[in-house]
């Protein structure tokens, strides 16, 4: 009897805290987004394992950011936007939000042409009515976390994710990469400014301002703003285990995108998405290749609908307006659909749009290392000093990645 009931008080603690995950793999799909997807295997493509550090480096730069953006929303129930706010000043406020709203559109035009470029693939649709449809979808997905709330919206992100994951692990399974040229792409360095722009844009997809800005408010609106004690203890806990394995999940996925390409396409005829597919089904078969189209597709569904999401929550939080879902869906959509119907090369598109959102990094990143480290806003829950020079140690990075980038573009080294 008594092994029954420890067993029962087992499982009732495990579902106890299975409850208290989802929020990290929510911002978790913004780091398997299509800009990944073109980032990665144009990497691999071009230079095989070089740049396996590039993708380390940036999930683990992603683990600690995620968590002190939950963190933030946790200890003061202010999201990220919402805390600038408080700080600024009108001008500043404005500024900061075009800078965001900029950063929004970007992410979005990778998205909803990932999507695009899926549906093509799977259906033969033109890449224009693939806009269309990727756009429409994302906002029945929005309309369930509107409608039903955060957690039924948490579980269909997080059943995206997964098919994600198995859509892209399912060529690395077929087809195993190099252990020892895999170990050695851990060595950080580069091969020309070609090489620094891949580093850029894989940085950009994976460190993304826009889920910075998220996690703040999934966190806070899922388990409110608890009072200092045993129970936020406990909270900011469990959000360190539920952004770890978000973080080990979408890590593993980028890994598996890079080392397909590096051991499948390197040498081969690549420069966009849909060479790589082509190249796929003629290595590894037509199951290999079904697969990777339908993460791809499940990819940009998943990432645009959380990518409008976190607009919505930027605007509301700096500015204090809401404007209707529908409206506010169609202002981010509108970029991405006139690339599309321009003509323009979609995977390269998809590749400066994460350039693009490497630049917008330290403006979310400088802004949150410095409120989680004042203790007038977070009290004995302040940032650690060594947790808070590896913060800024992740804002350098990334503001001299994109420095060598401009001088190495420019001067064409």
């Amino acid at each position: 009897m008594a092994l029954v009931e420890s067993a029962r008080s087992a499982t009732q603690r495990a579902r106890a805290t299975t409850v208290l995950l989802g929020p990290a793999f929510v911002a978790a799909i913004a780091y398997v987004d299509p800009g990944n997807v073109a980032s990665n295997i144009s990497a691999g493509a071009q230079f095989g394992y070089l740049l396996v550090w590039v993708i380390v480096m940036a999930n683990v730069m992603a683990g600690l950011v995620q968590f002190l953006s939950a963190k933030l929303g946790l200890v003061t129930g202010l999201s990220l936007p919402e805390a600038v706010r408080e700080k600024a000043t009108r001008p500043v406020r404005l500024a900061y939000w075009g800078q965001a709203e900029t950063v929004a559109m970007a992410t979005d035009l990778a998205e909803v042409v990932g999507g695009a470029i899926a549906l093509n693939l799977l259906f033969g649709l033109p890449l224009l009515v693939g806009g269309v449809i990727t756009g429409a979808v994302s906002m029945a997905l929005l309309l369930v976390q509107d409608r039903r709330g955060q957690r039924p919206f948490e579980r269909v992100i997080t059943g995206l994710l997964a098919i994600v994951a198995i859509g892209f692990l399912a060529s690395v399974v077929i087809s195993p990469p190099s252990v020892a040229d895999t170990v050695g792409g851990l060595l950080p360095r580069f091969q020309g400014a070609e090489s620094v722009l891949l580093a850029a844009a894989m940085i950009g997809a994976t460190v993304m301002p826009h889920a910075v800005y998220l996690h703040s408010g999934l966190a806070r609106d899922r388990h409110g703003h608890p009072q200092p004690g045993p129970p936020r203890v406990r909270l900011l806990r469990m959000t360190k285990v539920d952004v770890g394995l978000a973080m080990i999940l979408a890590g593993t996925v980028n890994l598996a995108m890079l080392l397909m390409a590096a051991n499948t396409l390197r040498g081969r005829e690549v420069t966009t998405i849909e060479d790589a597919h082509a190249a796929v089904g003629d290595a590894l078969g037509p199951v290999a290749a079904l697969l990777l189209a339908i993460g791809l597709l499940a990819s940009g569904l998943a990432s645009t609908s959380v990518g409008a999401y976190a607009g919505a929550m930027i605007m509301q939080g700096l500015l204090r307006k809401r404007i209707p879902l529908l409206w506010r869906r169609l202002v981010t959509l509108f970029p991405a659909i006139v690339i599309l119907a321009a003509g323009i090369d979609p995977t390269r598109a998809l590749i400066v749009s994460q350039v693009a959102l490497s630049f917008g990094i330290p403006f979310a990143l400088i802004p949150l290392v410095r409120f989680t480290s004042d203790r007038t806003l977070m009290g004995d829950d302040t940032n650690h000093r060594v947790t808070t020079m590896l913060a800024w140690l992740v804002a350098a990075i990334i503001s001299m990645l994109n420095i060598a980038l401009i001088y190495l573009t420019v001067t064409g080294s």
